[in-house]
């Protein structure tokens, strides 16, 4: 396993390489640069400005200065934010985005599993179609429409039910309180709960029909027993190789929820940094969004052969 997730890591580097490669020279061919503004610098300084940063060199000069300094681990500053490094600002917004993302997945999993479960149990009843149409639902209409929706009921207006004020803030971190966080994570997860409850009712229902349910029912075990003592292993295998894409691609839909609600991640960082041309933070999130997205891919599969004993990897 170990040989297996080594070689995995290292047949990621080329990938890694595409991907720098390809950021690099697109955020090039955008029109614009760091230094255009409404009104225009000085020639003199402009040259100068440039010059600190080596943007006066050719492109295949600024891409070789920036691929050694990024073997040594440095992501090089920030051109817009002042003082302040890639690293740095990625290091700030990494653990706001990442307490958003795993909080989102962590109530997604625990909602559509649940879901998804008591549909297969009651298959081609109401409360299957009642939860598929719900899941439907969910997976068709945008988190850019959600994120509105819920901040007029909830942070605008504030809904009132049984005696209860429920009005949560519309935006802002505050340290990541839990108020602050509970729209976000709601727009965040909606989505993912509709995914994996349809992904789980399936899984749960081709598991229940296997013989091994069938011997245990005819031992007379009680439903809940079987479900969770033997069921819910197998049904999880589709929903584990689906957890690895799905965090990444939290971390990365979290772009539009982060700006919509305020959040100092890196999400939007990246909206900031590709709105201001800052070459080397956009770089730095793309960077780090490829590597977590190669790393959980990595991580989703290595769950799979633990939890399934047939599925071996070879060396």
């Amino acid at each position: 396993m170990f040989a297996y997730a080594l070689r995995r890591g290292l047949g990621a580097i080329p990938t890694l390489l595409i991907i720098v490669t390809l950021t690099f020279f697109m955020m090039r061919l955008a029109p614009g640069g760091p230094f255009d503004t409404a009104r225009r610098l000085p020639p003199e300084i402009e040259h100068n400005m440039k010059a600190a940063y080596d943007l006066n060199e050719p492109v295949y000069a600024q891409f070789g200065n920036y691929l050694r300094r990024l073997v040594h681990g440095d992501l090089g500053p920030s051109f817009k934010t002042k003082d302040f490094t890639v690293t740095e600002l990625i290091a700030v917004g990494l653990p706001v985005s990442a307490k958003l993302g795993l909080s989102a997945m962590l109530l997604a999993i625990i909602a559509g599993a649940a879901l998804g479960t008591v549909a297969a149990l009651n298959q081609n009843g109401a409360v299957d179609f009642g939860v598929m149409a719900l899941a439907m639902v969910g997976m068709t209409i945008p988190t850019f429409v959600i994120a509105p929706i819920l901040t007029l009921l909830f942070g605008v207006y504030g809904l009132h039910l049984f005696g209860m004020d429920l009005k949560l803030p519309a935006g802002g971190w505050n340290g990541g309180a839990i108020a602050n966080m509970i729209l976000p994570v709601a727009v965040l997860a909606l989505p993912q709960i509709a995914v994996i409850a349809r992904l789980m009712r399936g899984s749960m229902v081709e598991v229940m029909r296997t013989n091994y349910i069938r011997t245990a029912r005819a031992k007379g075990l009680p439903i809940r027993t079987i479900v969770i003592r033997h069921a819910m292993k197998a049904a999880l295998l589709p929903l584990v190789s689906y957890l690895g894409p799905a965090i990444a691609g939290l971390l990365t839909g979290s772009l539009i929820v982060e700006t919509m609600f305020g959040l100092p991640g890196i999400g939007r960082y990246f909206v900031q940094g590709a709105l201001n041309r800052d070459y080397t933070l956009v770089m730095g999130v793309v960077l780090c969004y490829a590597t977590f997205i190669i790393a959980l891919n990595l991580i989703a599969d290595l769950l799979y052969a633990a939890l399934d004993p047939r599925v071996r990897y070879a060396v």
